[in-house]
Formats: structure tokens, sequence, C-alpha cells
């Protein structure tokens, strides 16, 4: 039997996987807590070697080679590890066009991206600190998916 799910239509798997102030982040539903306001993520700062993961489902997004220090408050990067591992959809929220990042995986809601980031690629993904996790280098083995290994 095979499952295909995203966390805003299965909230019975993101809700075990994320405490509740970050599913209130990254589906959608129950707004944001002050924590994923600007200059307050627990993310902003972190100047570790690692790799940025969803929130949601674990899914690996932004390597810290990436990131850089935009100065709006939320940890930005220049670039995602795949651009499979992010999927960007049209928001026309809050009297604005911007486009919305989500995760390709889950449908968590991460942020969004603006076309003025530096070099190589100009762009901006501004993440939100509560919908993502941080691993550090010597901790990346703890990313492997148990499912990838026994297939």
């Amino acid at each position: 039997m095979q499952f295909t799910c995203s966390i805003r239509r299965a909230s019975w798997w993101g809700r075990s996987r994320c405490p509740s102030w970050s599913w209130a982040t990254t589906s959608g539903g129950g707004g944001f807590r002050p924590s994923s306001s600007a200059f307050c993520g627990t993310l902003l700062d972190n100047k570790l070697h690692g790799v940025y993961s969803c929130a949601g489902c674990g899914l690996p997004l932004f390597a810290s080679d990436a990131k850089f220090n935009s100065g709006t408050g939320w940890p930005s990067f220049f670039q995602p590890i795949a651009p499979g591992n992010v999927a960007e959809t049209a928001d026309e929220s809050h009297g604005m066009t911007r486009v919305e990042i989500n995760c390709a995986r889950c449908d968590g809601h991460l942020g969004h991206v603006f076309p003025d980031g530096p070099p190589p690629t100009r762009q901006r993904y501004c993440m939100n600190s509560e919908s993502l996790t941080f691993t550090p280098s010597d901790q990346l083995a703890t990313l492997a998916d148990p499912a990838a290994e026994n297939a």
C-alpha cells in the first residue's frame, strides 16, 4: 500500500512530528507565534555548519553554505539543497504579490523567495525559523531515510 500525503491534508502525520507552535506555522492554520516574527527566530543567528530541514517531514532543504545575513530578521539562503525539495506558489495575500515557498514533500509553509539575493543566484529564500530544524555537520547521518536504506 502506498501513501501520499500533505501536512495540510493529513494533520495526523504532521502533528505527530511537529511541536504545536511549529505545526501552526508550517500548516498555515493557527497563525504565527511571536518567535516566528522577524529577528526572533531561533535559527537566525545560527553560524554552525550543517543542514536545515523541514520541521514537518525532515526533508533537507538548505545547506549552511547557502545561508547569508540579509538584514531582514529571517534566516535567508541563496539556494535550496536541491531545487526539487522546495515548491514555489504565487502568494497574493496581504495586498502584495510574492512567491511562497513550501516543502515539496509535505507542502508545509517555509517562507518566501525574492529576487534580491546575493550572487550567484540573486535569490533570497527568506525562511521562517519555526518551519526549519537544524542538523550539525557531524550529525548528518541522522538525516538518512530508513525507508531508503531498506529499499
